[in-house]
């Protein structure tokens, strides 16, 4: 990071201390510039958000290049929403620690493996797995939908899997098969809640290990709070099940 880039981001950081700080680094034409934004965060000592209309803004101005904010009190390694929002936005990320003033930067990979992976809601999450494994096996790819956490717990609020799958190409089948997305009603939830890939017998993933045992039929999933992963799919997860939908890309 340039001098006078990393000058303007630890002044910011120490006027938000103790809250997180957080910009843009924008490229306009042949210079970079930090551009300092506001955090919209419920808890902004805990974590940041940038207002969609802010970014737009500072689109206007110049190309984004990089996404910073600040870790108060706190080393500048990443977290793993850090590392999942890096690879959602496709941007480096810069992380500084204030006020001990360590700068560290991160990349996006493009190659999250699909097991494994923590749970950080609206990045890596049960959507968000199905929809990689519909982009590696079928090169099929999908909006990036805005879900705010919790919205299932509200009755009067979108039943966002009820009311997205046709337009994201799905229709409802009866019988599953491989491939197809298994849509589920998990804890006190007003509205289905959770998803995950049909796999039938055979529950392994190019490139990657799956330790399962039984005899199948095999689900790949990402649970609220836990690492994603391949389940055996019956028992309570059939008495869960409230859509079984195919895509029109189908093999």
């Amino acid at each position: 990071m340039r001098k006078h880039i990393l000058a303007a981001v630890q002044e910011h950081a120490a006027a938000e201390y103790p809250r997180e700080c957080c910009g843009l680094l924008l490229a306009v034409d042949r210079k970079q510039i930090y551009y300092p934004c506001t955090n919209v965060a419920t808890e902004p000592t805990e974590e940041f958000r940038i207002a969609p209309e802010q970014y737009a803004e500072a689109e206007d101005l110049g190309e984004v290049i990089g996404i910073v904010h600040s870790h108060p009190d706190a080393t500048s390694r990443p977290s793993p929403r850090d590392l999942a929002m890096c690879e959602a936005t496709a941007l480096p990320w810069h992380i500084l620690s204030w006020p001990e003033g360590d700068l560290r930067a991160i990349t996006p990979t493009g190659a999250t493996p699909l097991l494994g992976r923590p749970f950080v809601h609206g990045a890596w999450d049960c959507w968000q797995v199905c929809a990689d494994w519909y982009k590696r096996e079928w090169g099929v790819e999908f909006e990036a939908f805005q879900r705010a956490d919790g919205w299932w717990e509200d009755p009067a609020g979108p039943s966002l899997y009820e009311q997205a799958y046709e337009a994201a190409g799905f229709v409802q089948v009866d019988q599953p098969r491989r491939g197809d997305m298994i849509v589920m009603s998990v804890g006190r939830t007003a509205h289905p809640n959770h998803a995950g890939i049909y796999l039938g017998a055979d529950p392994q993933l190019p490139g990657e290990s799956a330790e399962v045992f039984g005899p199948g039929p095999f689900l790949l999933h990402h649970l609220y709070g836990r690492p994603s992963e391949i389940i055996v799919f019956g028992g309570p997860w059939l008495h869960r099940t409230r859509l079984v939908l195919r895509h029109r890309e189908a093999r």
